[in-house]
């Protein structure tokens, strides 16, 4: 799906970075778009994607989720982005904290930082840089598909684990490392 308004032929729109909200709602159209949705191959064994034209140069995907499986916990470093169930349903478990961004490899959370949220179809969120969470799809019989954009394209994502309140460093991957 490519998305762009447009501007009269006679006036040269600015350029500039989409926003969390604009973010937002192209994943809502793109979500509501039955066409692009039944056109995602699915897999019962893993996840499957596709890229978008997102707006503004950001990058998007339209993602297939079985049954169990997840993201496990990561962020998407200096992106903002936006994501929306297209179909089934997909939890989103979040940290209302900011991590620092670089430096350490095990932190301790402290308590009353856990966020849960259970995104049907149609719904969603935004987010803005260095959000931290995992994405589930943990119905045991249905697929989820869902519709993410990121800006800027994602220079990097870490990667995390959790045990409790204990927050560890696992991996940090570039665009190289998802070719």
């Amino acid at each position: 799906m490519s998305v762009s308004p447009a501007a009269p032929a006679s006036v040269s729109a600015p350029a500039s970075a989409p926003t969390q909200a604009e973010l937002l709602d192209f994943v809502r159209r793109a979500a509501a778009d039955a066409g692009l949705i039944a056109s995602l191959p699915l897999d019962p064994e893993g996840r499957t994607w596709v890229r978008l034209d997102g707006p503004g140069g950001s990058e998007a995907w339209l993602i297939g989720w079985p049954p169990g499986t997840g993201t496990g916990w990561h962020d998407h470093a200096d992106s903002v982005g936006a994501f929306m169930t297209a179909s089934g349903e997909l939890k989103e478990n979040a940290l209302a904290v900011q991590l620092p961004t670089d430096g350490w490899t095990t932190l301790e959370l402290t308590e009353g930082v856990d966020r849960e949220r259970r995104l049907t179809a149609g719904q969603g969120r935004a987010f803005g840089r260095h959000h931290v969470h995992e994405v589930l799809n943990e119905s045991t019989d249905r697929h989820a598909i869902s519709v993410h954009a990121y800006y800027p394209p994602l220079p990097r994502i870490r990667r995390y684990s959790r045990a409790g309140r204990i927050m560890r460093l696992e991996q940090v991957e570039r665009p190289e490392d998802w070719q």
